[in-house]
């Protein structure tokens, strides 16, 4: 990473000289005196950390009554307008400038950066001093405010460390939050780590000047289409480990952020000093745990701990700061990272019990273990932390890093550890689950691998190494096969049974699985698809209890109540209902070949996204309710559209083609799981979500006379995974010649 830090000042440079000369021929041409009046750089620019297309935050600073001042400014402002120079200007005296900064703490923290640029430096100088001696008279009552506005920006944009397209400087742990420290820096109330924030923020600038080079204009987010050149540009491998280099750096920034936040946040509630503790000074400490003791909202080490010699000290640190909701001291951590004893392997009784105690503190964890991992003390627990460390999501699903995504499905996990027998095995489990990511292949595959290794490292025995084993080769077995997979058929069922073996270890499972999702994002977390989890694992609890479960082929998808509402006149009908927040459209039609491509191809018109879909026939009726996604459409409306295009879908079929050629054609793939039922076969469809998508699928099938007994929709993003359960017209299993046409013949219909 080159060092661009001149090339910014060399640009501030070049500006300060070009305003020094205008001001001077403005002056000159009104024969106004140069005292009294100023250019004051704020902002970036008076940083002197212009990027390739920055702004100039210019001030023109005045006294009352000074001579032809508007004048003075058109011929500076003008100029610079001309010559397509982007300029944020303003025009204030030193008591205007004033009340702006009172007013807006935005404005109050660009003109402390304010610096002199041209005309009366005296001026300038007043500016300086009033401004830095009212931030830090009225700090106190001001940075409560700060704080909020950092939080409200935080919430809106996000974190850099966590978005796949970070922007550079509104996003938490960004530019804006470097400025933000040097404010806090300058009220005097607390102290920064400044060598380690400034390499930050260079990094950062250094990255945003590339930014701006490669796309030809002023940006603060990394957008993926230009993130190649960008790392490119700055000598990096490729688009990964420039987001891994932004990631870390974000994260540093909004961990010294959160630190410092954190410290005010004590300064200004922490009570008045009593006259006992003045007389004796030093500091008073509460004790929380052996070794372990509190210090102004944070937990800091006793007097008497010594690291070196107790190997479990710095788990019974962060445990107890995690369980309190306390900071961890930035010192201790980095005492612990460079002092502590080495933990025996496999790790004492103790040790694995605090581990376990921190992973299921639910929110304390985030910053506990962030503060360690700065330090580095993760790394010596947990070498196999290193590899997933600020690794960028694989999915668009995903909405934090790797390490991120690891920490919040342990938050997520903690929230449901009274519902498992053995909470310790579901926690450590959701840490590890992931690891295999770092890793070519499989990641269930190769992370399984990991996570016995470290299980059987941090002290668990046998079976229980191979429990948590066996819930991360398996995290993401339980979603696949509830929204891929045909519920009613009895294999489905079977299949996880013979997998899970125990209802415990379906306990277990389930729940990581939900936590998985849940600390993935909403698109990985929807209702519908952890109801069908939900309906899944009840199976498989009444197979394992030697119960059984039946299917759902036997009755309708409608209740029968439901199902005399719907068919209506000409035995065709439409209901629309809301089922715990799922949109559900349930359709009732004359049962032949090619019916269900007729009920898609209207949904898809409608501009219906389809999630779900189950079918069956009752007494000669096509009996379909299909999951849907988008504005709940009006059933008469429906039923009518359907009516005309059972008659003749010539008008849809034309509607639909105009609108998917403007669709790119991504790469699909169709294949037949021989394996998954007995009683049908099974056609799994994977293609780019697209409008129309299902209804291009089941008119295929349909004009090969094959039968849709269950259709299973699964989105991801912007990636499909479709499942069809198909037959023959005797509602048996398609010949092996005629599945493979099928398979065909679905393929050639999403290629061309």
């Amino acid at each position: 990473m080159t060092d661009r830090a001149e090339q910014r000042r060399a640009r501030a440079e070049e500006a300060d000289a070009l305003l020094y000369l205008l001001l001077s021929k403005a002056c000159d041409a009104l024969g106004v005196p140069t005292e009294g009046v100023a250019l004051v750089a704020v902002g970036g620019y008076g940083r002197e950390e212009l990027s390739p297309y920055s702004d100039l935050d210019v001030m023109l600073l005045h006294v009352d009554g000074y001579p032809r001042l508007d004048e003075l400014a058109a011929q500076i402002w003008y100029p610079l307008w001309d010559s397509r120079t982007k300029l944020d200007h303003s025009v204030r005296t030193v008591a205007q400038a004033r009340e702006s900064a009172a007013d807006d703490v935005r404005v109050a923290l660009g003109l402390l950066d304010a610096r002199h640029v041209a005309g009366d430096s005296h001026l300038t100088l007043e500016l300086r001093s009033v401004l830095m001696a009212d931030w830090r008279r009225t700090a106190k009552t001001r940075l409560p405010e700060l704080a909020q506005a950092c939080r409200d920006r935080a919430s809106s944009v996000g974190e850099v460390a966590h978005l796949a397209e970070p922007d550079l400087k509104e996003a938490y742990g960004g530019l804006r939050d470097a400025v933000v420290l040097r404010a806090l820096v300058a009220s005097w109330l607390i102290d920064i780590p400044h060598p380690v924030v400034e390499r930050a923020r260079r990094d950062l600038l250094d990255v945003r000047d590339e930014l701006h080079t490669v796309a030809g204009r002023a940006t603060d987010r990394l957008v993926a289409d230009v993130a190649g050149e960008v790392a490119a540009g700055l000598g990096l491998g490729g688009r990964d480990e420039l987001l891994r280099h932004v990631y870390a750096t974000g994260r540093t920034l909004a961990y010294v952020c959160d630190m410092s936040w954190r410290r005010v946040e004590s300064l200004l509630t922490r009570p008045p000093r009593s006259r006992r503790f003045q007389r004796t000074g030093g500091p008073l400490l509460l004790a929380l745990d052996e070794g372990v003791g509190q210090h102004e909202g944070e937990v800091v080490l006793m007097p008497d701990a010594r690291p070196e010699r107790d190997a479990v000290l710095g788990l019974r640190a962060a445990a107890v700061a995690a369980d309190r909701e306390l900071g961890l001291s930035p010192a201790v951590c980095a005492r612990l990272a460079s002092k502590a004893l080495d933990l025996p392997e496999p790790w004492p009784g103790e040790a694995q019990r605090l581990l376990c105690a921190l992973l299921g503190a639910g929110g304390g964890l985030l910053e506990v273990w962030e503060a360690l991992d700065q330090a580095g003390y993760i790394s010596r627990i947990l070498p196999e932390w290193d590899t997933v460390r600020f690794r960028p999501p694989q999915s668009a699903v995903h909405r934090f890093t790797v390490d991120r995504h690891l920490l919040e499905t342990c938050v997520e996990a903690a929230k449901m550890v009274r519902d498992v027998r053995r909470p310790d095995l579901l926690l450590v489990a959701a840490l590890l689950h992931d690891l295999g990511k770092a890793v070519e292949g499989d990641h269930s595959v190769t992370g399984a691998v990991i996570a016995a290794r470290v299980a059987r490292r941090i002290g668990f025995n046998e079976t229980d190494s191979d429990t948590i084993t066996l819930l991360v080769r398996q995290h993401l077995m339980l979603a696949q096969v509830a929204t891929r997979r045909d519920l009613d058929d009895p294999m489905t069922v079977e299949l996880v049974s013979g997998i899970v073996r125990d209802t415990e270890t379906l306990d277990l499972l389930e729940a990581l699985t939900y936590a998985d999702a849940r600390a993935a994002g909403p698109a990985a977390s929807s209702p519908w698809r952890l109801r069908l989890v939900g309906e899944l694992c009840r199976r498989v609890r009444g197979e394992l209890a030697g119960g059984g479960q039946g299917m759902w082929t036997d009755t309708p998808p409608i209740s029968v109540p439901e199902l005399h509402q719907v068919v209506g006149i000409g035995r065709l009908g439409v209901t629309v209902t809301d089922h715990h927040g799922d949109l559900r459209v349930n359709v009732a039609v004359p049962d032949q070949v090619g019916t269900l491509s007729t009920v898609a191809a209207v949904l898809a018109v409608e501009r219906l996204s389809v999630r779900a879909a189950v079918v069956t026939s009752v007494d000669g009726l096509g009996i379909s309710q299909w999951t849907v996604a988008g504005s709940a459409p009006d059933p008469v409306r429906l039923r009518d559209r359907l009516a005309v295009a059972l008659r003749d879908n010539t008008d849809l079929v034309r509607r639909l083609a105009a609108r998917d050629s403007s669709a790119p054609r991504v790469a699909s793939r169709v294949d037949l799981l021989p394996a998954a039922s007995e009683t049908a076969t099974v056609l799994q469809v994977r293609a780019h979500d697209r409008p129309a998508l299902m209804y291009d699928v089941t008119s295929a099938i349909a004009a090969t006379g094959a039968d849709i007994r269950s259709a299973h929709v699964s989105t991801l993003g912007a990636e499909c995974v479709d499942v069809f359960y198909l037959t023959d017209r005797h509602g048996s299993p398609l010949e092996e010649e005629d599945a493979r046409t099928t398979a065909k013949t679905v393929l050639d219909r999403l290629t061309f």
